[in-house]
């Protein structure tokens, strides 16, 4: 019964031993000697990638036969929104992809808006409300353009996200 035991001590400190041993070898490795916390400020950051636009993502799922009716109807509101802010330099670009949904819950069209930073989402309301007036009319026919959507589709999920590029 002690062999045993001895045996499972010296597989258990074994084990411990190499593990910290791999851990300290995978510290030594993604840290070279040259770099400090200086340094890294100095130079920039030390991550993986360097951070570019942001898109903003709309998922949106149309009942079954009316995406087209989807697509006529913000062809005639959303569209001439997105290229007026395009023009003022407010958005990057815009891109709205079609597509099958996977299941009944998912959605079928994303719209994708890119803004050039976080600090272009700083007092966006301000900078779209004349544009949004202008092309789509005043609130009263805005909120029954909306309603006349909900008959058509229905938006799942509106994420953020920042685009990256791997170094």
């Amino acid at each position: 019964m002690r062999t045993n035991q001895a045996v499972h001590m010296m597989k258990t400190f074994l084990i411990t031993a190499l593990t910290l041993g791999m851990a300290g070898f995978c510290s030594a490795q993604s840290t070279p000697a040259s770099t400090s916390t200086s340094a890294t400020t100095a130079h920039g950051s030390s991550a993986p990638y360097t951070e570019g636009p942001i898109w903003v993502l709309t998922m949106i799922k149309t009942k079954a036969g009316l995406s087209d009716d989807y697509f006529k109807s913000i062809s005639q509101s959303v569209k001439p929104v997105y290229d007026e802010e395009k023009k003022q330099k407010i958005i990057l670009d815009y891109k709205i992809l079609d597509g099958d949904a996977s299941g009944a819950q998912d959605f079928n069209i994303l719209i994708m808006v890119q803004y050039p930073n976080m600090a272009a989402l700083d007092g966006l309301r301000d900078k779209m409300d004349p544009i949004v007036e202008k092309v789509m009319g005043p609130e009263d026919q805005r909120r029954a353009t909306a309603v006349k959507r909900l008959d058509i589709r229905e938006i799942l999920a509106t994420k953020t996200m920042r685009e990256i590029t791997l170094k």
